[in-house]
């Protein structure tokens, strides 16, 4: 996406609350995380380009309508919708990065000190990278995840240190593998000093971001070691068809009773505390997994394609 792109889905963007939603150029400024003068000229630029007739002539304005629709159906506190008609899986993947940064920067940006909670996931990560870099070195970055696998290695993804990177700020890591080798072994972990700070500190985020995955031969957890092709039996005979930080999940949100649960060490998240829990997923072989952890309550925020934000609504 080039700047004149983005500059126009702006436009398009400030024109849909302006006309459709009916805010203020002052909400429009705080929604777009932009000056109140810049949000003046967002809207006089959308009816210079010919955007604003009866209705939104754009794509955005279409996507905008789907996001207040998930938003109410799913009773979320941020929903954005990219618009990816047409496009190839990468090309989707890339357009939610880039809409991922966007909603991320508004947060990473505020002054006070902030702890951020970091989950895992190729969308997360990439949604990261597209991050300007924001010197914010009093927040922390914190690590929802015990990034560790069976055989001692750390997953690719594990995203909170480039987080940390990008805004300077403390890293936490949560020192833990992601499942114990048993019960017993869990608990030793969860008894370290630093394992309960991290955990304490994890609680208390400001804002999540997190990604949603699938659950199959192939998945990112089995991939990378985490859980084996047993366990992706198992899981797939007790109906899980979502993960969200190694919970694994039905198809109406529900936690699976899993041998694996009790040797799960990553903190737990509760998007019904009043603070943002912001998903970034997309693609065709996501749609019951996203539409699941929306269920279920697992996230009140999401950032996600067109044709998912479609089949959410069906």
């Amino acid at each position: 996406m080039n700047k004149n792109d983005k500059k126009m889905d702006q436009a398009a963007r400030a024109a849909w609350l302006y006309f459709v939603g009916g805010q203020t150029q002052h909400d429009i400024a705080d929604a777009l995380g932009v000056s109140r003068q810049v949000a003046q000229r967002l809207v006089a630029s959308a009816i210079d380009n010919g955007l604003v007739s009866v209705h939104i002539s754009h794509s955005v304005g279409q996507c905008m309508e789907l996001a207040a629709q998930i938003k109410k159906r799913y009773d979320l506190s941020v929903c954005q919708v990219v618009p990816t008609q047409g496009m190839e899986s990468s090309g989707i993947q890339h357009a939610i990065a880039v809409a991922g940064a966007e909603v991320m920067t508004p947060f990473i940006r505020q002054e006070q000190p902030m702890i951020i909670g970091v989950g895992s996931g190729r969308s997360l990560k990439a949604a990261i990278a597209e991050l300007d870099d924001i010197e914010r070195p009093q927040h922390s970055c914190v690590s929802l995840i015990g990034a560790i696998a069976y055989d001692g290695s750390c997953t690719r993804y594990d995203v909170p240190l480039l987080l940390a990177e990008k805004t300077q700020g403390r890293y936490f890591i949560l020192p833990a593998p992601l499942f114990a080798d048993s019960p017993e072994d869990h608990a030793n972990w969860s008894k370290h000093r630093i394992y309960r700070t991290v955990s304490e500190k994890a609680s208390q985020a400001d804002v999540t971001f997190v990604g949603i995955g699938t659950v199959a031969y192939g998945c990112p957890l089995h991939k990378d070691g985490f859980i084996s092709e047993q366990e992706i039996d198992v899981l797939v005979e007790q109906r899980a068809i979502a993960e969200i930080l190694g919970h694994f999940i039905d198809e109406k949100g529900q936690r699976i009773a899993s041998e694996l649960n009790a040797r799960h060490t990553s903190v737990g998240i509760d998007a019904k505390r009043g603070k943002p829990v912001i998903a970034f997923a997309g693609g065709a072989e996501k749609h019951q997994a996203i539409r699941a952890a929306l269920v279920g309550g697992w996230v009140n925020g999401l950032v996600t394609d067109e044709q998912t934000a479609q089949a959410l609504l069906v």
